[in-house]
């Protein structure tokens, strides 16, 4: 079993306006980001979990095989800036990302799947 944290090169959020933030996974590796990809724990679900949001604060969830990346586009609790902003940036939000686990079996299952 490994973390997020472990498996991807980086992890960050930051601002997409004053109103969404965007987490941003990125791979350095093919059959990294494919088994990631292929576990299937990277939905609106655990994003919902991770970050106590309703199902329709999560914007987009884009996988960018090219890029080796994952972007998730979340809505802001508070408008960036605001009476009550703790994150202007919106830079230390991914956090809660660094947690989640792929096992081994979902690992290993991506080898067998065509996921390209």
């Amino acid at each position: 079993m490994a973390t997020l944290f472990e498996l991807a090169k980086v992890l960050r959020s930051k601002n997409s306006g004053p109103f969404e933030v965007t987490l941003d996974l990125l791979f350095d590796s093919d059959e990294i980001y494919q088994r990631v990809k292929s576990s299937g724990k990277i939905n609106k679900e655990t994003i919902c979990d991770l970050y106590n949001l309703k199902e329709d604060q999560v914007h987009h969830i884009v996988f960018f095989d090219q890029a080796l990346g994952i972007k998730i586009t979340i809505a802001r609790d508070i408008s960036s800036g605001s009476v009550g902003d703790r994150d202007v940036y919106g830079a230390q939000q991914h956090a809660p990302l660094m947690k989640i686990t792929i096992d081994e079996a979902e690992m290993n299952s991506a080898e067998d799947c065509s996921c390209r």
